[in-house]
């Protein structure tokens, strides 16, 4: 895969983790949002803590990632879901330990009315990666 960051001061720079465009080839893996459930107990990790929800979530995706033959350093693309924007520090300050600020994924960060059982904070990705043929 080739992943090339696109930056220009012709538009705002990053306030956090993330690029503001990544050119990509090899083939795309659409990761759904993941939520803070365990997956060995389907029960919700850190009831009310953004911090400890935002850690499972990457976790969650982690594991789909691996499964998929990815890592986080081929995300190219996330959207972040926050039931409150003022959440944004603490989420973001975990996030920010996922991905390296000069190859960091392209985001948006949006706060929703509500999310699937009122969890805190949901994340999807896209990710490219390089499959050989066979």
């Amino acid at each position: 895969m080739t992943k090339t960051i696109i930056q220009t001061d012709q538009a705002p720079a990053p306030v956090g983790p993330y690029n503001q465009a990544i050119v990509a080839t090899g083939q795309f893996v659409f990761v759904a949002g993941q939520i803070c459930l365990d997956p060995k107990t389907g029960t919700l990790v850190g009831e009310g803590d953004v911090v400890k929800q935002t850690l499972q979530v990457m976790a969650n995706l982690n594991a789909i990632l691996t499964a998929a033959g990815a890592t986080f350093q081929d995300v190219v693309k996330t959207t972040v879901f926050l039931a409150d924007m003022n959440d944004f520090a603490a989420m973001n300050a975990v996030y920010a330990k996922y991905f390296d600020e000069a190859t960091a994924p392209a985001r948006a960060t949006v706060q929703v009315s509500r999310l699937p059982k009122d969890v805190l904070v949901e994340i999807d990705c896209i990710a490219v990666i390089e499959r050989t043929a066979g």
